[in-house]
């Protein structure tokens, strides 16, 4: 996978499974590294898949390679290839999964079982990883975790130490990605702003 490092995986669904139940799913777009998988669809998830991680000390999660194909349908494309082309052309011309794809395919499922279309189609539709751990906290782009909202006043002051505003990530809540972070940094900063100017005012220092 290393060789497709910055490559997208576009067009994908993931589900995170706990034990045989699945718990939440989503299709969208992650990014192979050299190191692993990011981008937008894991950060989505990565609440539940850090709760899977510290409650079972790992997560099996389940890609989806084709999500806007039915099970049904990959077979039929599957059984409509021509004898002699290559599993990569019938993966590519079939079924439009070349690249980044392809390579996660072959990294998770080993031997592609060319001449079965019923047991290729499932892979490709369900194809488990198990994931152990996050990266290390000095590479993470975005934390989650802070000081809980019922510890502060509507704005955003601590009740045990009047006078000390929070605002941004320093609140405990789950930001998601896509520039949402950004405009509830600039929200919540705004309220705490005000705040702390309604504060200064009734203790006689405005």
């Amino acid at each position: 996978m290393q060789r497709h490092a910055g490559v997208p995986l576009k067009s994908v669904c993931l589900t995170v499974l706990d034990g045989q139940r699945a718990v939440a799913a989503r299709k969208g777009e992650a990014l192979v590294t050299a190191y692993g998988l990011e981008g937008s669809l894991i950060y989505a998830l990565s609440a539940v898949l850090r709760e899977q991680v510290a409650r079972n000390g790992g997560v099996e999660v389940h890609w989806d390679l084709s999500p806007d194909r039915t099970l049904a349908e990959v077979e039929r494309a599957l059984r409509g290839a021509r004898a002699g082309d290559s599993i990569s052309n019938v993966l590519r011309k079939r079924l439009h999964i070349s690249g980044a794809k392809a390579a996660l395919l072959r990294e998770l499922c080993g031997d592609l079982p060319r001449h079965d279309p019923v047991a290729l189609a499932a892979a490709i539709k369900c194809l488990p990883q198990r994931l152990l751990q996050p990266r290390p906290l000095d590479e993470a782009i975005s934390t989650a975790g802070g000081i809980h909202l019922d510890a502060l006043t509507e704005n955003l002051m601590l009740k045990q130490h009047p006078g000390i505003f929070c605002a941004g990530e320093m609140l405990d809540w789950e930001a998601p990605t896509g520039g949402y972070l950004l405009n509830a940094c600039l929200a919540s900063g705004r309220v705490a702003g005000q705040g702390a100017v309604a504060y200064l005012r009734r203790q006689g220092a405005l």
